[in-house]
């Protein structure tokens, strides 16, 4: 869609006439009463003469956009919240980049539909950027409804960490000193190497030194790859636990429960996850990374077959990490 288009779908707000100081980008995909919710939650934290709040529903063809507009117009803040409307699903990447373009900022919240923003975590997010103006990217606490945390900062992703995933063994994570895929809850400010992007701060000046989310990644993998960029770039990635934000962890999006039961995860997470290591260690680090996954699968099957160990991962996984193996930079796809 172009510019035009863009500008015509919110109602005048535009690249070019305004420029707030933060804009808060929610991506929906048949999700509207997640949306709704995480509305109210944002009630009273934004400042309507310098915040805006963009919904981008990702043409969910069904009735979110009437639903979540219906919402929009009972609020005294309607003018400051806007709802525009893609005309494909291009994925997690190409929902939140169609509104990263739709307005300037100085700062950009993602959030996931499946988030509840606590009271005050904005003004903390918003304290964070200015206090520490050398950092380019902040994490908000992320946690379930009861306030425990979740793990949400982790260490980059490398292709030998497949070898302690799939072989599911913590005795050999210890004597090979795996430090495992997440950093460990902290209270205080920390860094990180990337950070879930349920719920994200990002400054505008990244887009402008490395580009926008690489929409080649349908679902998944999308964070690890602009963080990993970011960090390239000289961007820091500074974790910060007084902004607190609950996060309804499959609300949106069905993988987790899926690989939880050791169901067949959908092909665009394969296609992401293979983009993924190709993009960063090359093919041959693509196929040193799958066979890494094989000799991790040795040693978990072998365990399987002495009942020593209970099964946790798909029957088709084997095959699944090799289906794009041969064009790993194709980008992914919903179906």
């Amino acid at each position: 869609m172009d510019k035009n288009s863009q500008t015509e779908l919110v109602g005048g707000v535009s690249n070019g006439e305004t420029k707030f100081r933060l804009a808060i980008v929610i991506l929906n995909y048949r999700t509207a009463k997640l949306v709704i919710d995480c509305l109210e939650s944002l009630a009273g934290q934004i400042d309507p003469e310098s915040d805006c709040i963009v919904i981008v529903d990702n043409a969910s063809n069904d009735d979110s956009v009437s639903v979540i507009d219906a919402y929009i117009q009972s609020q005294v803040l309607a003018h400051s919240i806007h709802l525009i409307t893609a005309t494909n699903n291009g994925g997690f990447s190409a929902g939140n980049n169609f509104g990263i373009q739709l307005v300037q900022a100085e700062l950009y919240l993602l959030l996931n539909s499946d988030t509840l923003v606590r009271p005050g975590a904005i003004a903390e997010l918003l304290t964070a950027a200015q206090s520490h103006p050398e950092i380019g990217m902040f994490a908000p606490r992320l946690e379930w409804p009861d306030g425990t945390p979740q793990h949400s900062c982790f260490p980059v992703r490398i292709p030998s960490h497949e070898f302690f995933d799939s072989a599911g063994t913590g005795a050999i994570e210890k004597v090979l000193g795996h430090k495992g895929y997440a950093l460990p809850i902290s209270d205080a400010p920390s860094y990180a190497e990337w950070v879930s992007f349920a719920a994200v701060l990002i400054r505008s000046n990244i887009f402008e030194r490395i580009g926008l989310l690489d929409e080649g990644f349908f679902m998944y993998f999308e964070d690890m790859d602009f963080c990993y960029r970011a960090r390239l770039a000289g961007f820091e990635i500074l974790y910060w636990p007084e902004s607190r934000i609950v996060h309804l962890r499959g609300g949106s999006s069905p993988v987790k429960s899926l690989t939880s039961q050791r169901l067949r995860p959908p092909s665009y997470w394969y296609a992401s996850r293979t983009r993924y290591y190709a993009k960063h260690f090359g093919t041959i680090g693509l196929w040193r990374t799958n066979l890494y996954w094989h000799l991790g699968r040795l040693i978990s099957g072998t365990r399987e077959v002495l009942r020593l160990k209970k099964p946790h991962t798909n029957r088709s996984q084997w095959r699944d990490i090799w289906i794009n193996a041969w064009h790993p930079m194709r980008p992914g796809s919903s179906q």
